[in-house]
């Protein structure tokens, strides 16, 4: 019989899907790694579970202990089911940004969530990030997971994603492609392809608002490029450690619009029911398109579900609210 231990063993293996209509201007073999197959229907299981891991070897996380992490929602997921497993307390904090439904699944998976103000400095006592330190220092046996600046978190990458795509494309990939936010991904994706061909071309998807393609290309952290936006799971007014600039040859702003547009656009014309940072990798994907030949397999990776956020890009209204839509 062949059959996974509890839920956590069927984390990862995710399948390799062609794009078809959205980028048929591409010249490129256009194929997504489709992470929504992963249990809590996203990437972030996979560092989810290594952290723990991780955290359990090093004695940081005791039994019965409490697991905190800011989050906006997809990692908080991933621990929870670990959390669920192996029977940890979860608390996450979450930015009020982020879709009615992440909260509301973060609880249904047994979490305690508390909800905190976007537009404040990461240093504000209100942010998410100092709102989460501060109640691992209030709350015995407990650990802060900081996916941003934690190592594991580029490591399940480089253990699993990064050789799954080499596997999949027979070491044919030329370019992969992704939003950024902890930084994780792109890392730990981008540093094995390298290493398997250094000529793999590594391209990060940003938002306006967000302060990593100007950092990138300049090594100012520019605070006037930080300011609200409405695309979840991507950018920052951080610098995580997770991010490593060496292994990213580019990145590609898209706009709050054009990465909802394309979000409910993957749903009706390629039948992929997938998250707002899925849009965004879209449209930087045509940003890109100078820099793809007929010869190239492109890599997109696509992080989480559409169930997240049928309140907002598969809302009518809402996209009417925000101008996306007339």
């Amino acid at each position: 019989m062949e059959y996974a231990e509890n839920i956590l063993g069927t984390i990862g293996n995710t399948p390799l899907v062609k794009l078809n209509k959205l980028t048929a201007e591409l010249p490129c073999l256009v194929l997504a790694k489709y992470e929504t197959f992963n249990p809590g229907n996203s990437v972030k299981d996979r560092m989810a579970l290594q952290m723990i891991t991780d955290a359990e070897e090093a004695g940081i996380l005791k039994p019965g202990g409490t697991i905190i992490e800011g989050t906006s929602g997809n990692t908080g997921m991933g621990l929870a089911l670990a959390a669920v497993v192996k029977g940890y307390k979860m608390i996450c904090v979450i930015s009020d940004k982020q879709s009615k439904e992440k909260i509301d699944i973060l609880k249904a998976m047994g979490s305690e969530v508390h909800v905190c103000p976007t537009d404040v400095e990461p240093e504000d006592p209100r942010s998410y990030y100092s709102t989460a330190k501060r109640l691992a220092t209030e709350i015995p046996n407990s650990w802060y997971v900081n996916q941003y600046d934690n190592p594991s978190n580029t490591k399940a990458h480089f253990l699993s994603t990064g050789p799954e795509i080499w596997e999949q494309t027979d070491g044919k990939v030329t370019h992969f492609v992704v939003g950024v936010g902890t930084g994780g991904t792109i890392s730990g994706v981008g540093s094995y392809l390298k290493m398997k061909n250094p000529n793999v071309k590594v391209w990060g998807i940003d938002t306006y608002g967000s302060v990593f393609k100007k950092y990138h290309e300049t090594g100012i952290f520019d605070k006037n490029e930080i300011y609200p936006y409405i695309t979840e799971g991507i950018g920052e007014d951080i610098l995580p450690k997770n991010v490593n600039f060496d292994v990213i040859d580019g990145f590609t702003k898209v706009t709050d619009k054009d990465a909802a547009v394309y979000t409910a656009r993957l749903a009706k014309e390629e039948a992929m029911f997938l998250g707002n940072s899925a849009g965004a990798a879209v449209k930087g994907l045509l940003q890109l398109k100078e820099h793809f030949t007929k010869d190239d397999v492109v890599v997109v990776l696509f992080h989480d579900h559409g169930s997240r956020y049928v309140g907002k890009m598969f809302n009518e209204d809402w996209m009417r609210e925000k101008g996306f839509i007339d």
